[in-house]
């Protein structure tokens, strides 16, 4: 859980206090859990939410919400081989990318959300989720091949 709250706020301070409210909450609300899901799915949410609000407590970027910046998703058949960087590089370039994309980012790669769930945690529109992301990984490329400089 604090591996999660860390990838959305960047800051190791941040994620231990985002992981401290979001047990605190859990254990005052634990009535509310309804077993519809597990247990480890239902905390996992709580931290989602109070680490994005820790994130637009520091404002939020947001991009314009037209369609004309929408980029299309292109899909490579091997995307490892002959993959240059570490997983510590990529770390690293992550952590470099603003708030913004970096929070789509997470949600969608790393913790599974798809659009329509992003767009509704994030209170923005599935196509603002979808060109975030994309946005997101060019800018994670440019980092990247920075590095190899």
């Amino acid at each position: 859980m604090y591996n999660v709250g860390y990838r959305i706020v960047n800051d190791a301070d941040e994620a231990k206090d985002v992981l401290q409210e979001s047990f605190i909450s859990a254990f005052n609300n634990l009535e509310s859990y309804r077993g519809d899901a597990a247990f480890g799915a239902w905390l996992k949410r709580i931290v989602v939410n109070k680490a994005i609000n820790t994130v637009r407590k520091r404002r939020f970027e947001r991009l314009p919400e037209a369609d004309q910046f929408d980029v299309a998703e292109h899909e490579q058949t091997d995307m490892l081989d002959g993959f240059p960087f570490t997983v510590e590089k990529v770390r690293k370039a992550i952590e470099q990318l603003p708030d913004g994309y970096r929070v789509v980012l997470s949600l969608y790669l790393l913790e599974g959300y798809d659009h329509a769930e992003i767009a509704e945690i994030l209170g923005i529109t599935e196509s603002t989720s979808k060109s975030q992301y994309n946005r997101s990984k060019k800018k994670l490329k440019e980092i990247l091949e920075s590095y190899e400089k």
